[in-house]
C-alpha cells in the first residue's frame, strides 16, 4: 500500500497509535494513515504484561484509564477480534504498616473518585490468592473493576476497529525524515516515499525519543530493561485469580494459561539502548539476568512458595517504555503547532484504550475535555531530554515504581542541574534542597544538630516542626527566601499591549511600573495560566511565572502572538535571580540598603520599583504570595550573591532569617492564594475558583471572554471551597471531601497552617453544596470535621500586604 498525502500521520503501530487511531476514527477522521517500521506490536507492546489498573493520584488520569476498561468491556464484540480481557479485579498486599496507611490513603482517595476499593483482612486476601503466606501481611485493598487482557491482541482488535473505518496502516515502513515549513511539520519522509500530512503523531514508544530528535522536537521518551518470568502450570490455581501486588516485595503476579506470572520492579535495572535503539531491533528480547532477578525470586518464593517448587517456562527480559519522570509524554509538542506525541507509557497497556480517547480529543479539539497537566510534554525542561539526565533518572524512577509513595518525596539521582548563585550560601545554612524542573530549591533549612535530611512520614515528618519556627518568623519578623526559579521572560515590540490585552483577563493597559497578575484563558473560560506582567516600558512587559510552568504558560502565549515580528519575547529566566524579602520588619531591612524611599507611599502594594540595593540594580515588585508586606527582588544574577549577603547583614538586628519553600506553602494556603495545576488548571474558570474579582468590568473582548459571560449568567457548575478541620492531621492532597457521609470532591491542596493552628484543605464540590458552614474531611481512613472559611483564614482584609 502506498499513500503519499492523509491528514493525520500516525507514527507508531503499537497499542498506542493503534487506539489514537481507532478513536479518531470513531470520531469522524478517516484521512489517517499508521506507519509502523515492523508489524503492529513488535515494539514494546507484544512482551508487556498486560495487567490492567486505573487508580492513580490524579483524578483525570484515573478517569482516563477508567476509559481504557470501558473500551475493553466492549472491544471485543465490537471488532470480532478477541482480546482475553479478564476483568477479575486487583489485590495489593501490604507487607508493613507504612504500606497499609499508604494504601488507608489510596482508599480514600479512590472514594472521591468515585473509585470502588475495598480494604481486606489479611485472611480475606488470602481467600482471594490462596497461594500467598501471611507471613507480615498487614492487609490489602482490592478493586473488582480491574482485570488484565493480552496485549497483542488488544493492538490487533484497535487496529481492526480503525480497518473498519478507513484507517490506512503501512508496514514495514520505516520514518526517515521530515520537512517543516515556519511552525509546522508538512511532510513525514518513509522508506516508501514521502507523505504530506496535515498533523503528525509520534506513537513510536521507546523510539520516540529518537524521531522527536528527527523532527526537532523534544520527546523525553526511551526505554529501561524489565524481566519477568512464566512458571510451568501450578496446580489448584483458582480460576479468576485476580492480578496481585505485593509493593513491599517489589512484586505483581498474574495468571498465565495454568501457570503464573511474577515479575517486579528491582533496584539498578539497566537503561535500554544509550547510544541509540540498534536498527532492526523487530521484536526482541534482551538476553535474560537471573542474577538480577533473584531478589525478586526470593521475595516470591516468601510469599507464594509454590513459585519455588515449580518449573520457569520462560524468562522474558525486555525493553519497556519509560519518560525522564516516569509519567507519560502526552499533547502537542512545544516546537511545531501541528505535532502530538503520546510516549513513555510504562502501563502502557492499562492506559490504551483512555489515551487514545484523550489524544483523540487534544488532536481534533487542541486539548483534552479534562485538563492532563501531570502527562502534558510542556511540563519538560531542555535537561529532561539529555541523555546525561534520563536514563540515569529513569533508572532511579523504575526502581521506585513500588516504593513507598511518601507524600512529600524528592529524586535522589541527577542533582544540581540548575542552581541559583545562593544555592552554594543556602547550603553552608543547612538547607534542605528539592528539585523542581531541574532546578535545586530550599525546601527547609535544619538547625544546628539537626540532621539536614528529609525524612517522609505518613504522620509528621522530621521537618514539621522547623517549616512551623520558618512560618512564624515570615508572620512576626522577616525572613527571605530565594525565588530565583521563576520563570521569566520578557516582550516587547509596536503590538505587544494590544496582543496581551487579547490574551490576558485583566486590563494590560496600566501605568508604566504597575504589577498586573492575570489568568490567560481558552475559549472555554478554563484558566490555562495564573501569572504575574510587570509593564517596563510603553510597548514592554516583564512576564513572571511558577518555575515548572514557564515552557507551558510561554509556549500559550507565543500561540497566540502575531508572527509578523511585531512582538518579539526573550526568556530570561537565567538572567534575573530573585530574592522574597518578607515579613513585617521587611521594609526597616530594605531601607537600610536601598538609596531609594521605600517607604508605604513612595512603594506602595502592587508596583514595581527600580531601586539600588547596595552596589546591585534591582527590579522591586511589591508583590506578596504569604500574606505579608513583601519585596521581590529581581536581580542581575551576577549581583544576586552581593546582594543576598547585603540584606543579611543589615537584617542581623531585626533576626533575619532563611525560609524554604514548605513554609512558603503552608503561608500562601493560610492566606487564601491558589496554585495552577493544582487548585485552578484549564478545567476550571476564575468563577469555579472564586477569583471572579481579577475580572475588569469595562475591558473588550479577550480570549475566553464570551465563555465567562455565558458562566456568570448560568452560574459556575463546581466552586472551591476553603476548609479548616476541627483535629491536627497530616493532609496533604487527595483526601476525600464528604458532607453526611456523601462524598463531594477531593483536596487540591493541604497543608497545616501554623499561625491558624489547624490543617487547611482546598477542593471543589457541586454548586449547590458550596455554601455549607461544616464538612466533613477524610484523611487515612478517618473522618474530620471541617469548616468552611468564606474568606483567607489569614488577614482577610488584606491589611498585611498593604501595610
Amino acid at each position: 500500500m502506498t499513500v503519499d498525502a492523509a491528514e493525520i500521520v500516525i507514527i507508531g503501530g503499537g497499542v498506542i497509535g493503534c487506539s489514537i487511531a481507532y478513536h479518531l476514527a470513531k470520531a469522524g477522521k478517516t484521512d489517517i494513515v499508521v506507519l509502523e517500521q515492523f508489524q503492529l506490536t513488535h515494539g514494546a507492546t507484544w512482551h508487556a504484561a498486560g495487567v490492567v489498573g486505573q487508580l492513580r493520584p490524579s483524578r483525570n488520569v484515573t478517569r482516563m484509564l477508567q476509559k481504557s476498561i470501558a473500551l475493553y468491556d466492549v472491544l471485543e464484540k465490537e471488532t470480532g477480534q478477541p482480546i482475553d480481557w479478564k476483568k477479575v479485579g486487583s489485590l495489593r498486599i501490604a507487607s508493613s504498616k507504612d504500606r497499609m496507611k499508604e494504601f488507608r490513603r489510596s482508599a480514600t482517595t479512590a472514594k472521591s473518585f468515585g473509585l470502588d476499593m475495598q480494604l481486606l483482612t489479611p485472611k480475606e486476601a488470602q481467600d482471594l490468592f490462596p497461594i500467598m503466606t501471611l507471613d507480615g501481611v498487614e492487609g490489602a485493598t482490592f478493586i473488582d473493576s480491574d482485570g488484565y487482557v493480552d496485549p497483542a491482541s488488544l493492538c490487533q482488535a484497535l487496529a481492526a476497529g480503525a480497518r473498519q473505518r478507513g484507517v490506512k496502516f503501512i508496514q514495514n515502513c520505516e520514518v526517515t525524515g521530515f520537512k517543516a515549513e515556519g511552525r509546522r511539520v508538512v511532510e513525514v519522509q518513509t522508506s516508501k516515499g514521502p507523505i504530506r500530512a496535515e498533523t503528525v503523531v509520534n506513537t513510536a514508544g521507546m523510539w520516540g525519543h529518537e524521531l522527536g530528535k528527527l523532527m526537532g522536537c523534544r520527546v523525553p521518551a526511551f526505554a529501561v530493561e524489565h524481566q519477568y518470568l512464566i512458571t510451568d502450570p501450578i496446580p489448584d490455581l483458582p480460576k479468576g485469580m485476580p492480578t496481585v501486588r505485593d509493593p513491599d516485595l517489589l512484586l505483581y503476579w498474574k495468571p498465565e494459561v495454568r501457570g503464573i506470572v511474577v515479575g517486579g520492579y528491582e533496584p539498578n535495572t539497566p537503561a535500554f539502548a544509550r547510544d541509540g535503539i540498534p536498527r532492526g531491533w523487530d521484536q526482541q528480547l534482551l538476553q535474560e539476568n537471573y542474577e538480577r532477578f533473584e531478589q525478586l525470586a526470593l521475595n516470591a518464593a516468601k510469599r507464594t512458595p509454590v513459585v519455588g517448587t515449580v518449573g520457569v517456562r520462560a524468562m522474558i527480559n525486555g525493553a519497556i517504555p519509560i519518560s525522564a519522570d516516569g509519567d507519560f509524554v502526552m499533547g502537542g509538542v512545544s516546537e511545531f503547532d501541528n505535532v502530538f506525541v503520546s510516549c513513555g507509557f510504562i502501563y502502557g497497556i492499562a492506559a490504551a484504550g483512555g489515551a487514545g480517547s484523550v489524544m483523540a480529543e487534544w488532536i481534533m479539539e487542541g486539548r483534552p475535555a479534562n485538563n492532563l497537566w501531570p502527562l502534558d510534554v510542556r511540563r519538560f525542561n531542555f535537561h529532561h531530554n539529555t541523555k546525561y539526565f534520563m536514563y540515569d533518572r529513569a533508572i532511579e524512577i523504575y526502581a521506585k515504581h513500588y516504593a513507598m509513595k511518601w507524600p512529600v518525596e524528592e529524586h535522589e539521582s541527577v542533582r544540581n542541574i540548575r542552581c541559583s548563585p545562593l544555592y552554594y550560601p543556602l547550603k553552608e545554612q543547612r538547607a534542605v534542597f528539592g528539585s523542581r524542573a531541574g532546578w535545586e530549591r530550599a525546601n527547609w533549612f535544619a538547625p544546628a544538630g539537626v540532621e539536614p535530611v528529609d525524612k517522609p512520614s505518613f504522620d509528621w515528618p522530621n521537618w514539621f516542626e522547623h517549616v512551623a519556627n520558618e512560618h512564624k518568623q515570615v508572620r512576626e519578623g522577616v525572613a527571605m527566601i530565594d525565588l530565583s526559579s521563576f520563570a521569566k521572560m520578557e516582550l516587547f515590540g509596536r503590538n505587544t499591549l494590544s496582543s496581551l490585552q487579547q490574551l490576558a483577563v485583566a486590563d494590560m493597559d496600566q501605568p508604566v511600573g504597575s504589577l498586573i497578575h492575570t489568568q490567560l484563558l481558552n475559549e472555554r473560560g478554563g484558566i490555562e495560566a495564573d501569572m504575574t506582567f510587570c509593564r517596563l516600558e510603553e510597548d514592554r512587559f516583564y512576564a513572571v511565572t511558577g518555575t515548572a510552568y514557564g515552557e507551558h504558560d510561554f509556549g500559550w502565549i507565543h500561540r497566540h502572538l502575531p508572527n509578523d515580528g511585531s512582538v518579539r519575547t526573550v526568556d530570561v529566566t537565567s538572567g534575573y535571580a530573585v530574592i522574597n524579602l518578607c515579613g513585617p520588619k521587611s521594609r526597616a531591612v530594605l531601607a537600610k540598603v536601598a538609596e531609594e524611599d521605600v517607604g508605604a507611599a513612595a512603594f506602595p502594594y502592587g508596583q514595581m520599583k527600580a531601586l539600588t540595593v547596595g552596589a546591585a540594580p534591582v527590579r522591586a515588585m511589591r508583590v506578596s504570595f504569604t500574606g505579608e508586606l513583601g519585596y521581590e527582588l529581581h536581580i542581575p544574577t551576577e549581583y544576586a550573591l552581593h546582594v543576598y549577603h547585603v540584606l543579611r547583614e543589615a537584617g542581623a538586628e531585626f533576626g533575619l532569617s532563611n525560609f524554604g519553600y514548605r513554609a512558603l506553602n503552608s503561608l500562601r494556603m493560610e492566606k487564601g492564594y491558589l496554585l495552577w495545576a493544582s487548585d485552578i488548571s484549564p478545567d476550571y474558570s476564575p468563577y469555579h475558583c472564586g477569583m471572579d474579582w481579577l475580572i475588569p468590568k469595562t475591558k473588550g473582548d479577550f480570549k475566553g471572554h464570551a465563555a465567562l459571560k455565558k458562566i456568570a449568567v448560568s452560574g459556575p457548575d463546581r466552586k472551591l471551597c476553603i476548609l479548616a478541620l476541627d483535629g491536627k492531621a497530616p493532609v496533604n492532597g487527595g483526601e476525600a471531601i464528604l458532607r453526611n457521609g456523601k462524598v463531594l470532591g477531593v483536596t487540591t491542596s493541604a497543608d497545616y497552617g501554623h499561625t491558624v493552628g489547624a490543617p487547611i484543605v482546598y477542593g471543589y464540590v457541586a454548586a449547590e453544596e458550596a455554601e455549607h458552614d461544616t464538612y466533613e474531611v477524610e484523611v487515612y481512613g478517618e473522618v474530620y470535621g471541617a469548616k468552611r472559611a468564606a474568606k483567607p483564614l489569614y488577614d482577610p482584609e488584606g491589611l498585611k500586604i498593604n501595610a
